[in-house]
């Protein structure tokens, strides 16, 4: 498979959030008094979102009111502690470096808020990301699984969908990459465990960036 460009997933799959992730659902809970969670309760509910994130997280009886304010402080204090454990997994950069010199252009579609997906990319990627975007829903572009986000990015770098491959770590992008039309490669070093990759659907998985190098450039 040749592609023209390459639409990358970000938590868990170009970037390790898992800890920042952690830490500010925490921090919130413990500021309400609320029952803190583990990190591993926090990495199975990553990949649909802040909102669906902190629905799980809270308890169920928070009113909706409430709520409001918690995910909105949540999104407050993990943009100011997005930056602290956070980093590129080991050969990513080298990886976005080789596509780039081979001609393939880089697009980043996460359901992570706009602002913090925008900024992660301006610290960790300079130079090597065409085009980023995170969930745009109050604008009228529906999170991943739906394959809004995905096409306007490959409208974005002039490149038809037909001609992107989607790369994610969840159940979520392989759904997203069915339903905009695209090939998908899912990548095991995220927050799913293989088997529930190959549940879900998965065609082509790689476990480590230079295989996933030479799955796009053979």
């Amino acid at each position: 498979m040749r592609v023209q460009a390459i639409l990358f997933d970000l938590d868990g799959t170009l970037l390790d959030t898992l800890e920042d992730l952690a830490d500010s659902v925490n921090h919130i809970l413990g500021k309400y008094g609320f029952p803190l969670r583990e990190k591993e309760e926090v990495r199975i509910s990553l990949g649909n979102g802040s909102e669906r994130l902190m629905r799980g997280m809270l308890p169920q009886d928070v009113k909706e009111e409430a709520f409001q304010k918690y995910l909105a402080e949540y999104k407050a204090y993990y943009q100011t502690h997005m930056e602290i454990k956070t980093a590129p997994y080991a050969g990513m950069i080298e990886l976005l470096t080789t596509l780039r010199e081979n001609g393939v252009k880089i697009g980043v579609v996460s359901n992570k808020f706009d602002a913090a997906v925008k900024g992660l990319c301006e610290k960790h990627f300079p130079l090597l990301v065409d085009a980023a975007a995170g969930e745009r829903e109050a604008e009228g572009v529906r999170r991943k699984p739906a394959p809004d986000m995905v096409l306007a990015a490959a409208k974005a770098l002039g490149v038809d969908a037909a001609d992107c491959l989607y790369v994610g770590d969840s159940e979520t992008d392989i759904l997203t990459a069915k339903n905009a039309g695209m090939d998908c490669v899912s990548v095991t070093w995220g927050f799913r465990e293989e088997a529930v990759l190959k549940e879900a659907g998965a065609v082509h998985l790689v476990h480590t960036p230079q295989e996933l190098r030479e799955f796009i450039l053979k």
